[in-house]
């Protein structure tokens, strides 16, 4: 699926293991084009046919920008950029080296899903070149054609993340800083928004403090990875900040000692969750969003059991 929005910007359906799961954007302006969000190796045909459609060659591709290192926003970063010879791979400076050796990204998210599992949903994670990677430093602006593209650290979901400021659209690429909002959980026409707290850096201190920075733009827009543009307003700010802060209250409602405390926390997730998206107005049976929402309860309860661990 490609949607083409407003200001010369493109969101673009990796396939990640289902529609409407993982997006990437492609941002074009005065013939030169920045993708954020590369999706994993295996979306790469998905893609590359992708900017062919929107009339884009691999050699007008001038920067790659994953906005942190998790395997479904850059897992395909180096096979993008070994079909993309004039791009060069940004990427937070915590996260940069990952991606030249990703040995230590491919154990990390083999623990989290098994081997098996691992190969079917992330492919050959392939290493980047090192003279083709920069880091990005906090405030640092990066030119694509009339626009300039800035970069924000907004640690809280994972260390190494990044947002990307769009001053032209005056809107944010959040990465999972401004959590998920696919569009089955559209409420009366509206986005209903989840904090993601998967393993292994959640910090609620730094995600909330992350969802003010973006807010004290004043955006119009937030691309969301997870799923599709949305506009921006202080009530999904709030939200999120809500249920971060209870998260954490569930999170800390657990015996972490238990060997049952995950599944615990899960359940408890799942239940807080779906009582949220009914009351918001969701139509949907609870048993359509349990599976819908599955796996980021597990990652979400996996990530707070850690910082539980070692906060």
């Amino acid at each position: 699926m490609i949607e083409t929005l407003s200001h010369g910007i493109t969101c673009i359906d990796t396939g990640y293991h289902r529609a409407g799961l993982a997006a990437c954007y492609l941002v074009v302006d005065d013939g030169e084009a920045a993708l954020i969000e590369t999706g994993t190796a295996l979306n790469l045909p998905a893609i590359l046919q992708a900017l062919t459609d929107c009339g884009v060659a691999p050699e007008q591709l001038r920067y790659i920008m994953p906005t942190h290192v998790h395997l479904d926003h850059a897992g395909g970063a180096g096979a993008l950029l070994a079909r993309c010879p004039q791009a060069t791979l940004v990427a937070h400076p915590r996260g940069a080296r990952h991606l030249v050796d990703p040995e230590r990204l491919i154990a990390g998210a083999k623990a989290v899903y098994g081997e098996e599992s691992f190969t079917r949903m992330y492919g050959e994670i392939v290493p980047a070149p090192v003279e083709r990677v920069r880091e990005a430093a906090d405030g640092s602006r990066w030119t694509l054609g009339r626009r300039d593209l800035l970069v924000r650290d907004t640690p809280g979901h994972a260390r190494h993340h990044f947002c990307v400021w769009d001053e032209t659209s005056r809107g944010w690429f959040t990465g999972d800083t401004f959590g998920i909002g696919y569009r089955e959980l559209y409420c009366r026409g509206e986005p209903y928004l989840i904090p993601t707290t998967t393993p292994v850096q959640f910090e609620p201190g730094a995600l909330l403090a992350s969802i003010e920075l973006l807010m004290a733009a004043e955006p119009r827009y937030c691309y969301l990875t997870h799923f599709g543009r949305i506009a921006a307003s202080a009530h999904h700010a709030g939200s999120l900040r809500r249920q971060v802060l209870d998260y954490v209250r569930l999170a800390e409602g657990i015996d972490i000692t238990d060997p049952h405390a995950q599944a615990a926390l899960t359940e408890a997730l799942t239940t807080y969750t779906l009582e949220g998206l009914h009351a918001a107005g969701s139509t949907l049976p609870a048993t359509t969003l349990r599976a819908l929402l599955a796996l980021d309860m597990d990652l979400s309860a996996q990530g707070l059991v850690h910082w539980m661990h070692h906060r």
